[in-house]
């Protein structure tokens, strides 16, 4: 068995009176997709927090390859090659593709303090990065803001490959796109998992999570309803439990006995 790229034994946070989190286990390993499901509230933002380093569990174990950690900071995860691409995507609107691809650590040429954008670079790798992960845009140079949400979640999915991550965390990557985009942000989901990353998806679709999941963890309020690896659970099974289908058959008998009453 292979070290797993993340492991989180019995993690739990608490903020101030409100347990966030509480006693929640997974891994994520290296070309597989892990898919955390859950409703709103159910934990999923404060569980990619403590794996990105914004917040520090206050309870259980993260080990990153085997090592127990904890992280300071954002940076400090990004070091250990922990990428996360939130909703909001970080990205300027108004700055071109290749701009976005490379905020913060564009490349540079010439020495001493006479240092310049190496736009030419910058533009050629761009255009390859995202024609490696199989992206086709029209042009590098129009602003990030007029391509499909689609297209700025694969853009924001290359630039995290391209920058050496060895984990990739997508914060509902397909909340607010149609049928057709989210089919080509999942497209780019799997070719990361085929390069050898461990993905971890947040979502709360299941119809989203299950083609790529290859592990599937669902929370509820804080807790951990299961962890199922993809042989042992069927989409059906997956979307009962996410729609919390004993409580539905509570309410149904209720339902039925009080018409009868």
């Amino acid at each position: 068995m292979t070290t797993p790229l993340i492991e989180v034994s019995g993690i739990g946070k608490t903020h101030g009176s409100v347990i966030a989190l509480d006693d929640v286990s997974t891994v994520v390993n290296a070309g597989e997709v892990t898919c955390v499901l859950g409703d709103n509230g159910a934990g999923k933002s404060t569980l990619i927090k403590v794996l990105a380093g914004v917040h520090r569990h206050d309870r259980g174990v993260l080990r990153v390859q085997g090592e127990e950690t904890t992280f300071s900071s954002p940076r400090d995860a990004l070091d250990r090659g922990i990428a996360t691409v939130y909703q909001d995507l970080a990205v300027v609107p108004l700055m071109s593709v290749w701009r976005n691809f490379w905020l913060g650590s564009e490349p540079v040429v010439g020495f001493g303090p006479l240092k310049f954008l190496d736009r030419r670079r910058a533009r050629e790798v761009t255009r390859t990065a995202l024609a490696e992960m199989g992206i086709d845009l029209r042009d590098v140079e129009q602003p990030v803001g007029t391509l499909s949400g689609g297209e700025r979640q694969c853009v924001a999915i290359a630039r995290a490959v391209h920058f050496g991550a060895k984990v990739l965390i997508l914060d509902e990557p397909t909340a607010a796109l149609g049928v057709k985009q989210a089919g080509v942000v999942l497209k780019y989901v799997a070719q990361a998992r085929d390069r050898g990353l461990g993905v971890v998806l947040i979502t709360h679709n299941p119809h989203h999570a299950y083609p790529v999941g290859d592990r599937f963890l669902l929370l509820k309020r804080g807790r951990s309803l299961g962890s199922h690896d993809k042989a042992d659970i069927s989409v059906e099974e997956l979307t009962r439990q996410m729609a919390g289908g004993a409580e539905l058959e509570a309410l149904e008998h209720e339902l039925r006995g009080d018409a009868i009453g």
